[in-house]
């Protein structure tokens, strides 16, 4: 025992100053030299020959190794070199070690196998009993704590280290090390269906109805969620927000999500940041970049009008990092979510992608989104470098072929045409007589005929919209419309090719789900089907524009009628300075 605190000691005090100086010599960015990463993989071989030397065992010395290294960069730079040949080669190979250990036919006797049943059950009973009785205290449904209850009950890698240390070191004969074994197998194996069949987690949904720009009132407090992955999606999107007009009649309230993937850590988590109050230096690149748009963000929220900023961190798998978006949606009665698109644009302006995994995200929240959706196609919102000048010079066109995806595309930009040095152009696609009559006559058999239903009471909806926002802005110089007839995809391609050198940003329906011989064989040619035939056309790097585009898919789902719930759930302060909008230089 003195030996190992005279080991312990000399972990904190010598190695991991020793540790911490080889961090600091390592340039922010720059990789660990292999030298050092040699360097401390022996230090982990010392440590546990020392420590098998001094009679403890070889894991404690590992473990001990492994607790002194600071979290940071050197921790994920281990883990990722490690961690393929690790979970991929040495864990199989030590769970098959420790199975052939295993002589199950050391249990000799019923009178023991009963004993190992029995013990099986008030281990596991116990457990489950004390969960439920803290549970109903803490007001949790009798459900949950059953589940949490039988959770405390697997089993996993720490546990078989402890029984092999207790084998080799002649704590636990063969009976023993093949009961306790046995009952880590079997608690292990028989909870994780027991769990499944009786814990089935339902979504609760947040009732409220504001869950798309459409429906939220003109007078109203407009919730946004910001999704951003790097610094350089920051200044096109707080151009855009400022873009959005928020006024103290309708003020803007902005959940900044900066979305992590998690390396490094067991479970994913969420971090709030209080952007008021500087922080720590920043201790490796993915705290830096968060600094940084946290930084951003709140110099936006100090020198803009009727804006109120949260900024928060999301750190989880991208395969599920869309159901973090989504609860954080829900949760603050979010309206409208903005996420980047997964491409870039390239110094030649083309579009290149900088991460697929970004589109898996993008793809999973469009399917799965409580609220109003914005794929944001960033090429530089150009015109909002201008806008502190007292002419128009950010020009807004949105181009309306019809559906709820074109009338929450209109809604927005009809709230952006609010602002004094924005102007908007709304081109709307009415097909040729023809085409119509040509559609009704092929609605021959039931399925065409309950579509060509649906395309008129749309069209109904599309229309009675369209003529709202012309009677409201009819006076307002600064908006125009245009009805544009057109046959067929290759008149659509032509008209949308002739606006593309007059303006700022495309605001465009994804149309998921809605046919129209307006956009036919567009679809044919696709590569990102997630922004629908026109955004894909416009971000596709055949356009000849430098373009921003947003993509908007409206929700569509049932939302509750009730007004209390649209009350905010926390005291929200807005700055009153004068109306600005910032062209902010790229952060990277």
């Amino acid at each position: 025992m003195i030996s190992s605190a005279a080991f312990i000691a000399i972990c904190v005090f010598v190695v991991r100053p020793g540790i911490s100086r080889i961090i600091r010599k390592t340039p922010e960015g720059e990789n660990f030299s292999e030298f050092y990463i040699c360097l401390i993989l022996t230090g982990v071989m010392i440590c546990g020959f020392i420590t098998d030397s001094i009679g403890t065992h070889s894991v404690f010395g590992a473990f001990v190794f492994g607790l002194v290294i600071p979290n940071g960069p050197l921790g994920l730079t281990l883990i990722e070199k490690l961690e393929d040949f690790v979970s991929g080669l040495l864990l199989p190979l030590f769970f098959a070690i420790s199975g052939l250990k295993t002589n199950v036919a050391a249990i000799q006797g019923p009178a023991t196998w009963v004993t190992l049943f029995l013990v099986i059950f008030l281990a596991c009973t116990g457990k489950v009993i004390g969960t439920v009785v803290v549970a109903f205290f803490h007001g949790m449904p009798v459900r949950e704590g059953i589940t949490l209850g039988l959770l405390l009950n697997t089993k996993g890698l720490v546990e078989m280290i402890v029984l092999n240390v207790g084998k080799d070191q002649k704590v636990l004969d063969d009976e023993t090390f093949a009961t306790m074994v046995l009952i880590a197998l079997v608690m292990t194996g028989v909870i994780t269906p027991i769990v499944t069949v009786l814990y089935k987690p339902v979504k609760r949904s947040v009732s409220y109805k504001r869950r798309t720009i459409q429906q939220t009132k003109p007078d109203s407090e407009l919730r946004v969620l910001v999704c951003v992955h790097t610094p350089r999606n920051v200044p096109t999107i707080i151009n855009l927000l400022e873009a959005s007009h928020p006024t103290k009649r309708s003020p803007i309230c902005i959940y900044v999500l900066h979305l992590v993937e998690l390396t490094g850590r067991a479970s994913a988590m969420l971090i709030v940041h209080n952007t008021r109050k500087s922080g720590k230096p920043a201790l490796n690149r993915t705290q830096a970049q968060s600094d940084h748009i946290i930084n951003a963000f709140e110099n936006y929220e100090q020198h803009a009008a009727f804006v109120a900023v949260q900024a928060l961190t999301a750190i989880s798998p991208y395969s599920t990092m869309h159901e973090d978006v989504c609860s954080l949606a829900e949760n603050k009665r979010v309206s409208f979510i903005i996420i980047p698109f997964h491409k870039q644009q390239t110094v030649d302006g083309g579009m290149e992608a900088t991460n697929p995994a970004y589109r898996l995200v993008n793809q999973n929240l469009l399917g799965n989104s409580p609220c109003s959706v914005g794929i944001l196609v960033d090429r530089g919102l150009n015109g909002a470098t201008r806008l502190t000048s007292n002419t128009i010079s950010l020009q807004v066109a949105v181009l309306f072929f019809g559906g709820p995806d074109d009338r929450e595309a209109l809604a927005y930009a009809w709230r952006m045409a609010e602002h004094p040095w924005i102007s908007l152009t709304v081109l709307r696609f009415i097909p040729d007589e023809d085409v119509t009559d040509a559609a009704s006559t092929r609605a021959t058999n039931e399925t065409n005929r309950n579509m060509n239903v649906d395309m008129k009471k749309q069209r109904q909806l599309d229309d009675e919209y369209v003529n709202t926002f012309r009677a409201a802005n009819a006076e307002y110089e600064t908006i125009v419309y245009i009805d544009k007839v057109v046959s067929n995809g290759e008149e659509t391609v032509a008209a949308v090719r002739s606006m593309d050198s007059s303006h700022d940003l495309f605001i465009v329906g994804r149309r998921e789900g809605m046919l129209s011989p307006l956009t036919a064989g567009l679809t044919d040619w696709s590569e990102c089907p997630e922004l629908g035939a026109i955004g894909d056309l416009l971000a596709s790097s055949d356009f000849a524009a430098t373009v921003s585009v947003l993509v908007v898919q409206q929700y569509v789902g049932p939302w509750a009628q009730d007004d209390e719930m649209d009350l905010p759930d926390s005291p929200v302060h807005y700055h009153d300075q004068p109306n600005a909008i910032y062209g902010l230089e790229d952060p990277s």
